[in-house]
């Protein structure tokens, strides 16, 4: 039987990696959160690893915070750059499988065309920053690795932004919503079915990735998509990014091109439309 971990336990995408494992008997998965783990602390990695002996690891843990993280910059490195670095030291030390899950804000967004991995980087919030080092140690201490890039995650699980738009659109009349960044709404479910084809694959096809699902939005064409979903009368008005400022700066133009790991792995990817109404479907089911 093969041992595999997942860091960040508690978080939206290690829950929807929990239920796509449910019928996987012949693995055994260990969801580990900050009680079990600390991540940044590189005596404790090395007697976990030693311990439990895991064949993969999925670090899904990460400071995503994005506006806090201007203000609470060492605490957003330590977890997303030394986590990181000290997870896939000890992943080569113990010859296991390491997958780095990062995001779509290592770019700018100013090109305003979509971005490959091979585009150059230029993150624009500590946040951003962090993540991206976080790549950087990684394949800095075990080239054998995965990094995974996706983008503007939700799900049923969490605080994310379907969330925090069904619960406005409940309360409020109207919202404004920044309609000048643009990039791809992800369901974390589907990216939890991608991170498992690699595990049960047992994929030697390491390196960096772009997975989102497919489309181009905005966040107001994302939610607007999800208050017809939920059945919201609440309005949504548009507006320019200037006039919602934020501590942290965002991409302007983050669409990923998914071509690499859709030849890589064979797959189809849903639109982001058909996602949202699957992701809806088992909130509502769960009331």
């Amino acid at each position: 039987m093969k041992n595999v971990i997942i860091t960040g336990g508690n978080g939206q995408l290690a829950s929807c990696i929990k239920d796509a494992v449910q019928d996987l008997h012949d693995y055994n998965f260990n969801f580990i959160d900050i009680e079990d783990l600390d991540i940044t602390d590189e005596n404790a990695v090395n007697s976990f690893f030693q311990l439990n002996k895991p064949d993969w690891c999925i670090n899904c843990a990460a400071y995503t915070a994005v506006d806090k993280a201007e203000t609470e910059i060492e605490i957003a490195r330590a977890v997303n750059v030394i986590g990181a670095k000290f997870l896939a030291r000890a992943s080569k030390r113990n010859k296991t499988k390491f997958i780095q899950v990062s995001t779509d804000f290592v770019f700018e967004g100013l090109k305003g065309t979509i971005c490959t991995e091979e585009d150059e980087t230029n993150p624009v919030s500590v946040y951003g920053v962090t993540k991206l080092e976080g790549e950087q140690e990684t394949i800095n201490e075990v080239e054998e690795c995965l990094i995974i890039r996706t983008s503007w995650l939700y799900s049923e699980y969490g605080n994310n932004f379907l969330k925090t738009m069904l619960r406005l659109g409940s309360e409020r009349d109207n919202l404004n919503v920044v309609c000048d960044q643009i990039g791809t709404p992800t369901y974390a479910g589907d990216l939890a079915q991608l991170i498992v084809k690699f595990i049960r694959e047992d994929s030697l096809a390491y390196g960096l990735y772009h997975y989102s699902n497919e489309g181009v939005a905005s966040w107001y064409d994302f939610a607007l998509a999800i208050m017809k979903e939920g059945d919201l009368i609440c309005k949504i008005l548009p507006i320019k990014t200037e006039e919602y400022p934020t501590p942290a700066k965002r991409p302007a133009y983050s669409v990923m091109d998914k071509s690499k790991i859709k030849k890589t792995l064979s797959i189809e990817i849903p639109h982001w439309h058909d996602s949202l109404k699957k992701c809806m479907n088992i909130i509502k089911n769960n009331k």
